[in-house]
């Protein structure tokens, strides 16, 4: 039952990543991106993971010390709710990249490569984005 939650954090994900790497212009990616809600589905997987360790896992998070959070981690059950926490917060920074691009008028090939690298490695997608996003100012308000 794990691993088969750990498998359908990412496929609950990537039909908004495709939207956005694929179809970046079409108005129902900008829709439905739009809506932070999108990361509801991996949280629901990382919510059924937690809930049978819930009270070892808080009351780690609360006194936390490396060997106590390492030995729930190195767990099946520990692994896949971290792997559903950072396929949501992952889909969530990709959501504000998408449109923060679309706001600065990034062209979505310049953007597209970003995105791959956030979905492996969100830290250095971000932080590459972040560089990127330096060089473009938002658009004035129109009249």
């Amino acid at each position: 039952m794990t691993e088969r939650l750990f498998d359908l954090a990412f496929l609950m994900a990537l039909p908004f990543w495709l939207l956005i790497i694929l179809v970046p212009g079409w108005a129902w990616t900008k829709r439905i991106i739009g809506s932070p809600l999108i990361v509801l589905a991996p949280l629901a997987i990382y919510f059924v993971v937690v809930a049978p360790i819930f009270g070892t896992f808080a009351a780690e998070m609360l006194q936390p010390d490396l060997a106590g959070v390492q030995s729930i981690l190195s767990t099946p059950r520990g692994t896949a709710l971290v792997w559903a926490h950072l396929i949501a917060f992952d889909l969530f920074i990709g959501r504000w990249i998408y449109l923060d691009s679309r706001e600065r008028r990034i062209h979505p090939l310049l953007v597209a490569p970003l995105f791959i690298l956030t979905i492996l490695l969100s830290p250095f997608g971000l932080v590459a984005y972040l560089a990127l996003r330096a060089f473009f100012r938002k658009p004035a308000p129109a009249a």
